[in-house]
């Protein structure tokens, strides 16, 4: 699976964002996506997941009740929403693709993702 993130950029504190994942390749429809950030001298985090059936979702606390994610299987394509975004969550957004295709279990950890993206910079300002 081939993915490309983008859709991130500048914006205030309090604004939103959407985030997109492109995906070519394999059947981009088995597989569970992941969103993950990095900011500048952190560890990467997960942000949120979702099924590939987009039956479930996964949320990291920090970004619970704000951020949503959501697929269209038919464009192969994995959204973000990110709502009411502060300037903690600033970071490198990077989509990934679950190692196993069907898996029944969403996974936050970034070791159980085996495609990835090449990353968009989103930026909060105060």
């Amino acid at each position: 699976v081939q993915l490309q993130a983008s859709g991130g950029g500048l914006v205030q504190a309090g604004g939103s964002l959407r985030l997109s994942c492109a995906a070519s390749g394999r059947t981009f429809s088995n597989y569970n996506i992941g969103w993950f950030r990095q900011a500048p001298g952190k560890e990467r985090e997960f942000v949120a997941a979702i099924l590939w059936s987009a039956g479930s979702t996964e949320y990291a606390d920090s970004v619970k009740g704000r951020f949503t994610i959501s697929r269209d299987n038919g464009k192969n394509t994995v959204y973000l929403q990110m709502n009411s975004l502060k300037p903690e969550d600033t970071a490198v957004y990077y989509c990934a693709a679950d190692r196993a295709p069907w898996s029944i279990v969403i996974r936050s950890r970034a070791a159980s993702y085996d495609y990835w993206g090449q990353g968009t910079q989103v930026t909060v300002s105060s």
